[in-house]
């Protein structure tokens, strides 16, 4: 039977045409509330209409397929800028009048690999901070004395890192602004922000032509899941036995290629400790695990997990032990208010062959406690009871913060990125399927 003039077209279309071409009006479609981890890369300044431009911290996955890649280009906006007023507060109290402020951004459009932008409907983000991965480190060994002077070795090369640390020459210029009555204010670079898909978004086959496995397996029993909380936590409010959720950001393949736990999934855990802050510097303490895999068709998995990473925002300077509990990092509660009441006391003490210089210097040490204020007040006045006074006041803020206000919370918002290492237990491995 002849074939008609628009048959041998078609057949002619298909033996010239490439399949991919062929494939460009498929897409994969992104839910809607899919977080994005997004990181800036530059400083930028605190204004409302300033462009954000972000890259993807992790990979997006719909479907188990590769939708969005790491580094991929969102761009958005300052919208807004909202008072900070804890740190306005606090920094007052040292003589700093800088109005800060914590901006509101809103991201629109994704910049592909070929160049064109597709339009995107974000959530409002506030939360943003320069993060850090929290890790579990091996297991601690020795006894009391021993952990605590690991503690304080650790102490010592966070103080230490901070002078010596990449970066170090903007850190140093930051620090001197601090000394000022009002200084400008910037987003940090590396400050980033987890945002939601407020809409769903039809991705085409260009970006996610990528199919490479996530992760792979080498043991079939124990898996290493990289999942986002659904669920607030805070030592603070959280309960003991409360249920917590987390879904599977990434597919987990084993090494014949068939998924074994696929993107979606849910894990499903509990609040095993939180403990709140308490007065005289007692930080709070949250620890919590994973007990049950539930894969998108429903069926359930019993696991045992441990979570052995989180990401944390790095003003929250907290730290996961080997068992996956979250404390924040302990303060040097001797060595800096020692310095300061020395400082402070030092004007009080004057020798006979003081010249006018030394006395100076030791005005200058104790009333900079609080800024170039207290030091010009101080060295100005050349009263060694004024000099001596906001000495007396900066140490009395460094006791205070110290041993006897509120310690620190350990708080993790909706959607970070945490790592879970989870093992089946009390039943068979978890039959992957094919796709």
């Amino acid at each position: 039977m002849p074939l008609s003039p628009i048959s041998r077209l078609l057949l002619l279309f298909t033996a010239i045409v490439p399949p991919a071409a062929r494939c460009q009006t498929q897409t994969i479609s992104l839910p809607a509330g899919t977080p994005l981890a997004v990181q800036i890369d530059q400083h930028l300044p605190m204004r409302v209409g300033q462009p954000i431009r972000a890259e993807l911290i992790y990979p997006v996955y719909a479907d188990n397929k590769l939708v969005l890649p790491e580094k991929t280009v969102l761009k958005g906006t300052v919208t807004n800028l909202h008072s900070n007023h804890s740190r306005r507060v606090s920094s007052r109290l040292r003589g700093d009048f800088t109005p800060f402020y914590i901006p509101v951004v809103r991201f629109d459009g994704i910049l592909l690999s070929n160049g064109t932008t597709v339009p995107i409907t974000t959530n409002a983000a506030t939360d943003g901070a320069p993060i850090y991965r929290l890790v579990a480190p091996p297991p601690r060994k020795g006894g009391l004395i021993h952990r605590q002077f690991d503690s304080g070795i650790q102490v010592l090369r966070d103080q230490l890192a901070y002078f010596t640390a990449p970066g170090k020459r903007d850190r140093f210029t930051q620090l001197l602004y601090t000394q000022l009555p009002y200084h400008p204010q910037r987003i940090e670079k590396g400050t980033a922000w987890i945002v939601e898909t407020a809409e769903p978004l039809s991705i085409s086959p260009q970006v996610a032509s990528a199919s490479v496995p996530a992760s792979k397996s080498d043991d079939p029993s124990t898996w290493i899941i990289n999942a986002y909380l659904t669920d607030k936590l805070s030592s603070a409010t959280s309960q003991s036995g409360q249920i917590i959720h987390a879904t599977v950001a990434e597919p987990i393949y084993n090494p014949d290629h068939t998924i074994a736990v696929p993107e979606g999934a849910t894990l499903i855990g509990a609040v095993t400790q939180a403990k709140p802050a308490r007065r005289f510097g007692r930080a709070g303490a949250l620890h919590f695990d994973f007990r049950q895999l539930v894969l998108p068709n429903g069926k359930t998995q019993n696991v045992q997990a441990a979570v052995t990473g989180a990401d944390s925002a790095v003003g929250q300077n907290l730290a996961m032990n080997s068992e996956g509990q979250v404390k924040p990092k302990p303060q040097d509660k001797i060595i800096v208010p020692m310095l300061l009441i020395a400082l402070a006391v030092s004007p009080l003490h004057e020798d006979h062959d003081d010249g006018d210089l030394e006395l100076f210097r030791k005005n200058a040490g104790a009333s900079n406690s609080i800024g170039v204020v207290g030091f010009i007040i101080g060295t100005a006045s050349g009263s060694a009871n004024i000099s001596a006074g906001f000495g007396a006041y900066g140490a009395a803020l460094s006791l205070y913060n110290r041993w006897i206000k509120r310690g620190s919370e350990v708080s993790f918002a909706r959607d970070t990125r945490i790592i879970v290492q989870t093992t089946p237990r009390r039943a068979a491995v978890l039959k992957p399927t094919s796709r």
